[in-house]
């Protein structure tokens, strides 16, 4: 059989006829949207798009909140970043406010076309919908169970195929993940048997900053570039081989920042902060699972360690045991994690526990400094000078005070001259005692 071209329809008219149809479409949309209750519109939507996208250049990519069990990353990837791009003229969003989280959190809605643009390419993102029944047999009889399943359509032209799988996803999963973590409301997590990953957790609203910390100056620089060393060297992990973990030891007499310490880092890295009392820990077994139950990007925090291993007992945790959860292949079960120890008597410290790979950095938290007093002063008073520094400096160099020590003599009034003369008044103080009971210890 044959064909005259004489019959067959021209290219103007089926261009003609795909936009006709295509703008039909689109108006049916719209009336959708306005009038047809919300339990036919999915389907009717549902429909729609596909007429629409079987007759365009258009290639889809279905990408599915879950794969049976596993979540799909760049689903919830995709629900970041278009939260971010929603405009005033959008339709309809989606709003929820979780109980332990500060701020909103806005979505896109079922059935709202967004467009993306990514180095000149158009994307049409739709967020769409599906159930499935599920057949659940009870004392011998069947029960439906309904279940939603959502997805997103990526719609582009097929001739950007490449770039949206090779760039365009990989860059949405960076601008999702610098999203979150930008909003993230840091947590403080605390062992709990009854949890369902034995961890509990509240937020962290500690203030602390490096800004604020009271600290050598010279360890403090050295601890920021560490930290961001650390941060950007995923692929240097990989590569050579290591577990992405950096260990610090803090130590130090008490009242010498090492809690507020914690908190700075967490602040600046926007991590968790997993506080681990070896005490309550029942079994290495369960050192195990609570290392499973941590999130990447978070800090573990093993308080007093020089006194966390004094029981002997069988079913407690081993010192072996902690150096496998330290460093051994159980470390391996996570990217990114901060180890922090603390004592008060690092020469009391097993050596096994000293070395690299275990405790990286070691931060000796000294007394307070004079250049740590400034960053007090500035912090309690507000001033960044004063005619009794330099005899405030002289105390200083005579007489051992923590930094807590000398921020509380600080908070005791907001007038700068009585506050500094109340703390030379408690140098005064303190010298005296000292020298009665032979314990003054000049710098």
């Amino acid at each position: 059989m044959w064909f005259s071209t004489k019959t067959m329809p021209s290219y103007e008219a089926i261009l003609s006829a795909t936009a006709s149809l295509t703008a039909s479409v689109i108006l049916l949309r719209t009336i959708a949207n306005d009038f047809i209750p919300e339990s036919i519109k999915d389907r009717l939507f549902l429909h729609l798009h596909k007429i629409s996208s079987s007759v365009s250049s258009q290639l889809t990519v279905v990408i599915e909140e879950s794969d049976g069990l596993t979540v799909n990353q760049v689903f919830h990837a995709a629900n970041v970043y278009l939260g971010e791009k929603l405009s005033s003229s959008t339709p309809r969003i989606k709003v929820k406010k979780p109980e332990k989280e500060k701020g909103l959190q806005v979505t896109t809605d079922k059935n709202q076309e967004m467009v993306d643009v990514f180095k000149g390419m158009k994307l049409k993102w739709v967020l769409l919908s599906t159930s499935r029944n599920h057949v659940l047999k009870k004392n011998n009889k069947n029960g439906v169970l309904k279940e939603e399943i959502r997805y997103f359509e990526l719609s582009f032209h097929k001739k950007n195929r490449k770039m949206v799988l090779g760039s365009y996803l990989p860059y949405l999963l960076q601008k999702a993940k610098e999203i979150k973590e930008k909003n993230k409301t840091l947590k403080l997590h605390t062992v709990d048997y009854n949890g369902t990953d034995y961890w509990g957790s509240i937020n962290l609203d500690h203030p602390a900053s490096f800004d604020t910390m009271a600290m050598d100056p010279a360890v403090k620089t050295a601890l920021i570039e560490d930290l961001d060393r650390f941060s950007r060297r995923r692929e240097f992990y990989r590569r050579v081989g290591k577990a992405w973990k950096r260990g610090y030891l803090l130590y130090g007499q008490p009242g010498t920042g090492k809690s507020s310490l914690v908190a700075a880092m967490a602040n600046y890295l926007k991590f968790d902060v997993y506080d681990l009392d070896l005490k309550e820990i029942q079994c290495n077994s369960d050192l195990r699972r609570l290392l499973i139950g941590t999130g990447n990007g978070s800090i573990i925090v093993i308080e007093d360690i020089d006194t966390s291993l004094d029981s002997a007992e069988d079913d407690k945790v081993t010192l072996s045991g902690l150096l496998n959860f330290i460093d051994g292949l159980w470390s391996s079960c996570g990217d990114e994690r901060i180890i922090v120890f603390t004592t008060n008597h690092k020469e009391r410290l097993d050596p096994v526990l000293l070395r690299p790979g275990r405790m990286d950095m070691h931060l000796h938290m000294s007394y307070c400094t004079f250049s740590g007093f400034k960053t007090l002063a500035s912090n309690y008073l507000r001033i960044q000078d004063h005619q009794l520094f330099d005899e405030i400096k002289g105390w200083l160099d005579k007489v051992q005070a923590t930094p807590a020590a000398v921020a509380g003599e600080l908070m005791k009034c907001e007038d700068p001259d009585v506050a500094l003369r109340g703390l030379i008044k408690w140098f005064h103080n303190r010298a005296n005692t000292e020298m009665q009971d032979g314990s003054l210890n000049i710098k």
